[in-house]
């Protein structure tokens, strides 16, 4: 028996590109962490103004850029051009879908 061939795709054969535009507006929490720091309660409720809380990572290591609380890219800290007083960030790194975020060592302070 001769095979049939058919000359229309099949509904499951035809890709269609979803329309990104209708996400494009919604907003979404960015953050990039600098660092995270570990001491006990006792600790923290001594901290005042002008208190320094080291963090566990050194000037230079990357840091992370989480939106919607998951990590999408790695990037270095700027200071932005004519605007000496604010930063901003250079990205370096896309990170694959559940990357977990860089941890240097625990700070015990």
């Amino acid at each position: 028996m001769p095979a049939v061939e058919d000359d229309e795709p099949s509904q499951a054969h035809v890709e269609s590109k979803p329309d990104l535009n209708i996400i494009m507006d919604i907003p979404v929490t960015m953050q990039v962490v600098l660092g995270s720091a570990v001491m006990p309660v006792a600790n923290l409720v001594k901290l005042g103004r002008g208190a320094v809380v080291k963090l566990d990572t050194s000037i230079g290591d990357p840091v992370d850029l989480i939106v919607n609380g998951r990590i999408v890219a790695r990037g270095e800290v700027v200071v932005l051009e004519n605007e000496e007083s604010r930063f901003g960030i250079t990205l370096t790194e896309i990170v694959s879908p559940g990357a977990k975020p860089q941890r240097a060592k625990s700070v015990n302070a």
